[in-house]
């Protein structure tokens, strides 16, 4: 027999699969080859069938599973762990969206913290070889300082959403410490792409401007984002996996900008397109593409909101050899062409 034909596939524990980044995640790692469980709750923060569909496309392939729980369910992950034993965890599950985390705070603290702790629990009993944790860069909230580095101080969180990913970000790093579990935590900018969430700008953008709706655009426009490509992130999060940061006593040459921890195997790294780029700007590379203009709200700034997120994505390259890239007008087009088809429009 040759390799590949005794050879296993490996296996990836995803959480949130069924979610616009779980599902790239998931459908990137099956065609790597990957044996996949996916794992996502199914809630309706926003459209079910959305998320359904998305399921149904990864079990397309006979290496993904699909489950649906909540993370936060006790002993749930502890025994999926000891029964799949994944090689790698991502855990992309989570309750999104800033401004909601303001009316329903509750659920940010049942999801992000005590789900994220269910799984950190599963882990220390059936230990992977690497988990990759999703942050955001929300959680640089009022820094000033861009473009954003991972080893800036970052405690002046602006939303309870940035608040409870901080949060994880800490504890993920105390269970890397205790229980020399290997962590990475990424932190993502403003990702967009085909099989968006419909709560997020471009998407709601999409379906006014088709609609012939105005758009409310806040802080009068002049917001800053570091808007990143779904695919860009994904090869990040992909090239990641087998990037393990190492124990403090393994004796790794230094990388230059590092955020590895001086006590455990975690380090926190920024995926971003590396451009700040104006809301207003954002919005007339989709009036282009769409070939509508838009009717503008021109509304204030609305709680919770930072005025602007730019990623130094240097430490990623430095790891991986990767800098994402895909450009905003290619990035718009892409999702406005899955839009049209999706919706029949």
């Amino acid at each position: 027999m040759t390799t590949s034909q005794t050879s296993q596939p490996r296996t990836a524990l995803v959480t949130g699969s069924a979610g616009f980044i779980g599902y790239h995640t998931c459908k990137r790692l099956l065609e790597d080859g990957f044996r996949v469980i996916g794992l996502d709750a199914m809630t309706d923060y926003y459209d079910v069938s959305l998320k359904e569909r998305r399921h149904q496309m990864l079990l397309q392939s006979p290496r993904f599973t699909a489950l649906t729980a909540r993370l936060e369910t006790p002993g749930l992950l502890v025994d999926l762990m000891r029964d799949e034993r994944p090689e790698i965890v991502i855990h992309l599950a989570a309750q999104a969206g800033v401004r909601y985390s303001i009316d329903a705070p509750r659920s940010y603290v049942e999801s992000n913290i005590v789900g994220t702790f269910e799984l950190l629990e599963a882990a220390r009993a059936h230990p992977p070889r690497h988990m990759l944790l999703a942050s955001t860069s929300s959680v640089y909230g009022a820094n000033e300082k861009m473009p954003y580095g991972e080893t800036d101080k970052a405690d002046l969180q602006m939303s309870f959403y940035a608040a409870t990913k901080k949060a994880t970000e800490a504890i993920a790093q105390t269970y890397a410490h205790l229980y020399d579990l290997p962590i990475t935590m990424f932190r993502f900018f403003t990702v967009y792409g085909p099989w968006g969430r419909p709560d997020m700008a471009l998407f709601k953008f999409t379906k006014a401007i088709l609609n012939g709706d105005p758009i409310d655009v806040y802080n009068y426009g002049d917001l800053k984002r570091d808007f990143t490509y779904v695919d860009d992130l994904v090869q990040g999060i992909r090239l990641l996996i087998d990037t393990v940061p190492p124990g403090p006593n393994a004796g790794a040459a230094p990388v230059q900008g590092d955020s590895l921890s001086p006590i455990a195997p975690w380090r926190v790294v920024n995926i971003g397109n590396s451009d700040a780029i104006l809301l207003t700007d954002f919005i007339a590379a989709l009036e282009k593409v769409i070939g509508q203009t838009a009717t503008k709200n021109m509304l204030p700034a609305q709680p919770g909101d930072v005025f602007a997120t730019w990623a130094d994505a240097a430490l990623l390259k430095s790891l991986t050899g990767y800098a994402p890239g895909t450009g905003l007008h290619e990035g718009v087009t892409r999702f406005v062409d899955w839009y049209r088809d999706y919706y029949r429009i």
